[in-house]
């Protein structure tokens, strides 16, 4: 497994999204996203987006007000999450036009899904945007 979690932030440090792909009660999953979350927030624009904390790598990008976090495997390859990032936020914008934390908020259950459309099991398994789109377009039609 790559992906261990994928989690959306605003720049207060509010959780907006949070989906894991392993197993960890909540009490340790708050813990851990309050930690991860006040280490990338400190760091400046000038510092690499790739943090080490417990035995995760986390890959960050911050797009406007939101930080988009993915937690993963130490032997990860940071780049290609970062491209995974820039996928997801461009897949967000094409579905929303231009998405904010307020689409996230108001939509999280349409976010969720598209999320599950391109990871499963925290594997990527979708990349083209118009298939990830798809199914949620076809259950808008049909509804």
């Amino acid at each position: 497994m790559g992906i261990r979690f994928v989690l959306l932030v605003n720049k207060q440090g509010q959780t907006r999204l949070a989906q894991y792909y392993e197993h960890l009660p909540i009490d340790q999953r708050t813990a851990l996203e309050g930690e991860i979350v006040r280490k990338c927030l400190i760091r400046t624009d000038q510092q690499c987006s790739f943090v080490e904390h417990r035995n995760y790598k986390v890959i960050y990008r911050r797009y406007a007000s939101l930080f988009f976090l993915v937690g993963v495997d130490n032997e990860e390859n940071e780049l290609a999450i970062l491209e995974f990032i820039h996928l997801l936020v461009e897949t967000l914008d094409r579905y929303f036009g231009n998405v904010c934390e307020l689409d996230i908020m108001i939509h999280l259950e349409k976010v969720h899904f598209i999320v599950e459309e391109m990871v499963v099991n925290g594997c990527i398994v979708e990349t083209n945007k118009s298939n990830i789109l798809m199914p949620i377009q076809l259950m808008e039609k049909a509804a």
